[in-house]
C-alpha cells in the first residue's frame, strides 16, 4: 500500500488527521455513506479548480475517479442503504451487505489517502516534486490498484442501484485494471534538465544563465525571490531530516539548494522582494525606551538567550529552545540539555513547527512584527546537512559568494545588508565555504559594513567575521586587514544591536585562540573594558561570550596589567556569582593570580574569597577544580592579609576534605597542597607559643612574618597521592 510512503514524504508538512489511519468503526450504513460523500465533495471543491504544476494527469484522473465514487454515494443515500434492517431488501443477501460495508471502509480510508496526495502535488515545494516524479507517479499508481481490488470485490449489483450508476461503477472498474504507471513526460524532462545543472556545476561549468532562467521562471514558475527562497526552505527541511533510504540523497539535495540559492541572486537580484528595515523588530538598540513593552508568552521564549524564539527547534530530550541558541550550545561542545541536564543523545533538531505557528499568531495578534526576513540562521540557510558537501554543490556556493561580494562592494544599502546576511548564513556551513569566502575577498567589504549606521547591515557583517574566524587560516586574514580588530572592537563597545555587540565579543574569544594575537587584542583600546561591561550587564549569552573572550584574553602572561587596568578583574570576581559564567571565571582568575601583580589584584577584591569558597562547595566539578587553584595562589602570592582572609572562610577544612575524595585530579592535588600549606603555618604558630597563623604566604617554607590570635585548628588528614 501506498500510505507507509506518502506519510513518509508528507512527514515535513502538516499532521494528518487520525482519520488516515483509522477506519471509521463507530460508523455504519446511511452515517457511513453522508460521510464519504461529505468527504468526496470536499476534495472535489478543494482540487477540482487547482492547477497543478506536476502530476495533472495523474491528479486529474485520481479526482475523476473521486467524482465517479461520488455519485455512488449520493445515490445510496438517497435510497438510504443502510438505514434500517429492511433495507437490507436492496442486496441479495446479508453476506454482500457486510462485503459493501467492509468495502465502503476500505474507501473511507483511501479517500483519506487521496486527500492527503493531492493537498501535498497542489502545495508542495515544485523542485521537491521535480525530483520526485516517480516516486508521486508511483503513489498514484498505487492508489489506482487499491481502486481495482477494492472494485473487484464491491458487490455493484446488489445494492439495488440504478443502471446509470451501475455501468458508470462498472466503467470505472475497467479503467482501473487496465491502469499503468505513467510518468509525465514533460516532468521527467525537467527533472532530467536539473540534473544536468548539477552536472555541469560538478565538472566546473556554470550554467547558462538564459538556460538557468527559463527553467525557473518560465517552466517552473518561479518568478520571485521570496518564492525561490521558499524552495530552498523547503529543501533544506528535507535534508535536515533525511532517513537514508529516500531518493536523492543528502549530498545531491544540497547540491540542489546550492544551484538554487545561486539562482536566486542571480535571477531576482536582492530588493526584488526583499524589504530590508533598520532595526530588528525582535531586538531592542541601546537607548531605546520602554514604549510599547509587551510580555511575551514565557512558553515562547528560548531557555537560552531569553529572547521570543524566531525558530524554535526540538532536541532529543524533547526540550524545545531557538534554533540558533541551541546550535550554538551543541558546537560548544556540550553534549547535555542546558534546561534538564540530560545527555543528549544525538545533536539532531527538528523544527517545532506548532509553537512556531502559535508565536507567529501571537505577534500578529500583539502587533509584534514577525518578518522571515529578520530570523537570523533559519532553518532556509543552516547547516545541519546530511552528508558532506558534493564538488557541485561547492562550486554553486563559490558562484554565488562572488555575486554577493559584487554587491557588498557596489550595490545599495539593502543590497549590501542582504548580501552580508548571505555570506553570514553560507559561512556556518562549513570549512570549505569559510575558505572560499575569504578567498574571494569578503572581508575589507564585511569590514567596512562594521561601521554601518544601518543594524541589521552591521550585525550580519559581525556575525559573519565571527563565523568566518572559526577557519584557522581566516584568523590571519582577519587580524591583518587593516583597522579590522578596531572595527571589531567599536561594535563590541557600541553596538547597535545586543546581538551585534555579543557576535564582537565572540569573534575576539575566536581570534584569540592565536596566542601572538591575544596581546594585540588585550591593548586595543576599550577592548577589556567594553569585555568587563558585557560580562557584568549582558544578556546570559552576552555573559558567556565575554568571559570565554576574557578567560582566553587571561592565557597571556603580558596581560595582566591590561585586566587590572581595564576592569577585567573586577568583572570576573563578581562573574563567580553566576552560575552560567563561573565556572569560566574561576578559571581566568587562576590564571591571572600566577603572578604576582595578578594576586594582589585579586586579593584586593572583597568578594574574591567569598567567591572562589563559593565555587569551591558548589561548582562544578571543573570549577571547584579552578576555585581551589586560585586560593592556592592566593596564598602563596597575594599576601599575607590575603591569605589570612583565606584561612578564616568559614568551613575550609570541610571543603578541601570533600575535595580530596571526591574532586578531579588536579582538584586533589591542589586541595592536598593548600591543606599542606594551612597544616605548616598551624604547626609554625604552634611552635611560636600558641595558636596562630605564621608563616610566608610566598612560598612552601615556614617564614614566621606575621601572627594573629586567630585559632583554627586545621587537622586534615593528607591521604592522596602525588599526581
Amino acid at each position: 500500500m501506498a500510505t507507509a510512503a506518502i506519510f513518509s514524504s508528507l512527514r515535513r508538512r502538516r499532521s494528518p488527521s487520525l482519520e488516515a489511519f483509522l477506519s471509521p468503526v463507530d460508523l455504519s450504513g446511511l452515517p457511513l455513506v453522508q460521510t464519504l460523500a461529505a468527504i468526496s465533495t470536499e476534495i472535489i471543491s478543494s482540487f477540482s479548480g487547482t492547477r497543478f504544476s506536476f502530476q495533472r494527469r495523474n491528479a486529474r484522473s485520481l479526482i475523476r475517479k473521486i467524482e465517479i465514487f461520488l455519485v455512488l454515494f449520493e445515490s445510496l443515500a438517497e435510497s438510504r442503504w443502510g438505514s434500517t434492517p429492511s433495507s437490507s431488501s436492496y442486496s441479495s443477501s446479508s453476506s454482500s451487505s457486510s462485503t459493501a460495508l467492509l468495502c465502503l471502509k476500505e474507501l473511507y480510508l483511501l479517500l483519506y489517502r487521496s486527500k492527503i496526495l493531492l493537498d501535498y502535488c497542489a502545495h508542495s515545494s515544485k523542485l521537491w516534486l521535480l525530483l520526485q516524479t516517480q516516486s508521486i507517479s508511483g503513489y498514484f499508481h498505487d492508489l489506482n490498484q487499491e481502486i481495482s481490488t477494492l472494485l473487484d470485490v464491491f458487490p455493484v449489483n446488489d445494492l439495488g442501484l440504478s443502471d446509470d450508476v451501475r455501468e458508470q461503477i462498472e466503467l470505472l472498474q475497467s479503467q482501473s485494471r487496465r491502469s499503468r504507471l505513467y510518468i509525465d513526460s514533460s516532468d521527467e524532462s525537467l527533472r532530467r534538465t536539473f540534473y544536468t545543472f548539477l552536472d555541469g556545476f560538478e565538472h566546473g561549468e556554470i550554467p547558462n544563465t538564459l538556460a538557468l532562467r527559463s527553467f525557473f521562471v518560465e517552466k517552473l514558475g518561479i518568478k520571485d525571490s521570496k518564492s525561490c527562497g521558499s524552495e530552498i526552505e523547503f529543501l533544506e527541511e528535507q535534508i535536515a531530516n533525511h532517513d537514508g533510504d529516500v531518493e536523492p540523497t543528502g549530498s545531491v539535495i544540497n547540491g540542489f539548494v546550492a544551484i538554487t540559492r545561486y539562482c536566486r541572486f542571480l535571477l531576482f537580484g536582492f530588493e526584488e522582494e526583499w524589504r530590508i528595515k533598520n532595526n530588528n523588530p525582535k531586538k531592542k538598540s541601546k537607548g531605546d525606551g520602554n514604549d510599547g513593552f509587551i510580555t511575551v508568552p514565557k512558553d515562547f521564549v528560548c531557555p537560552i538567550s531569553l529572547d521570543l524564539m524566531t525558530d524554535p527547534v526540538i532536541i532529543s530530550t524533547g526540550q524545545t529552545y531557538d534554533r540558533t541558541s541551541i546550535a550554538r550550545w551543541i558546537e560548544e561542545g556540550h553534549c547535555t540539555c542546558p534546561k534538564t541536564g540530560q545527555m543528549l543523545v544525538d545533536s539532531r533538531i527538528v523544527p517545532n513547527r506548532a509553537l512556531k505557528n502559535l508565536i507567529v499568531q501571537w505577534c500578529a495578534a500583539s502587533g509584534v512584527s514577525y518578518e522571515s526576513e529578520f530570523v537570523t540562521d533559519s532553518p532556509t540557510n543552516e547547516g545541519f546537512v546530511s552528508g558532506l558537501p558534493t564538488k557541485a554543490a561547492v562550486e554553486a556556493n563559490k558562484a554565488t559568494v562572488s555575486i554577493l561580494i559584487e554587491y557588498l562592494a557596489d550595490g545599495s544599502e539593502a543590497a549590501q545588508t542582504v548580501a552580508a546576511r548571505e555570506i553570514r548564513l553560507l559561512a556556518k556551513t562549513g570549512k570549505e565555504n569559510r575558505e572560499f569566502i575569504a578567498e574571494a575577498g569578503a572581508i575589507p567589504h564585511l569590514r567596512r559594513l562594521l561601521n554601518s549606521e544601518n543594524a541589521v547591515a552591521q550585525e550580519n557583517s559581525v556575525t559573519a567575521m565571527l563565523n568566518l574566524s572559526i577557519y584557522e587560516k581566516n584568523k590571519s586574514r582577519i587580524m591583518e586587514e587593516e583597522d579590522c580588530l578596531e572595527a571589531i572592537v567599536s561594535v563590541l563597545v557600541s553596538g547597535l544591536t545586543v546581538e551585534a555587540q555579543e557576535n564582537a565579543a565572540a569573534t575576539l574569544f575566536s581570534l584569540s585562540a592565536v596566542h601572538e594575537y591575544k596581546k594585540r587584542i588585550a591593548m586595543a583600546d576599550q577592548c577589556v573594558e567594553a569585555l568587563a561591561s558585557l560580562l557584568q550587564n549582558g544578556t546570559p549569552r552576552g555573559k558567556k561570550d565575554a568571559v570565554t573572550a576574557l578567560y582566553n584574553l587571561s592565557t597571556h602572561p603580558e596581560n595582566c596589567s591590561r585586566m587590572i587596568e581595564g576592569g577585567g578583574v573586577s568583572s570576573l570576581v563578581g562573574a563567580l556569582k553566576n552560575e552560567g559564567v563561573a565556572e569560566e571565571a574561576a578559571g581566568a582568575l587562576a590564571l591571572l593570580v600566577r603572578q604576582s601583580l595578578g594576586a594582589e589584584a585579586i586579593g584586593k577584591e572583597e568578594s574574591a574569597v567569598t567567591g572562589l569558597m563559593g565555587m569551591m562547595r558548589c561548582g562544578t566539578p571543573r570549577g571547584k577544580e579552578n576555585a581551589v587553584a586560585a586560593l592556592l595562589e592566593l596564598c602563596r602570592r597575594g599576601g599575607a592579609a590575603v591569605a589570612e582572609r583565606v584561612l578564616r572562610a568559614p568551613a575550609i577544612a570541610g571543603v578541601l576534605q570533600t575535595l580530596l575524595f571526591t574532586g578531579t585530579k588536579r582538584a586533589r592535588r591542589k586541595a592536598a597542597s593548600l591543606a599542606r600549606v594551612f597544616q605548616r603555618r598551624e604547626h609554625a604558630a604552634m611552635r611560636a607559643g600558641g595558636y596562630g597563623f605564621v608563616g610566608d604566604v610566598n612560598g612552601n617554607r615556614d617564614g614566621g612574618n606575621f601572627t594573629t590570635d586567630v585559632s583554627v585548628p586545621m587537622s586534615i588528614s593528607i591521604s592522596v597521592p602525588v599526581l
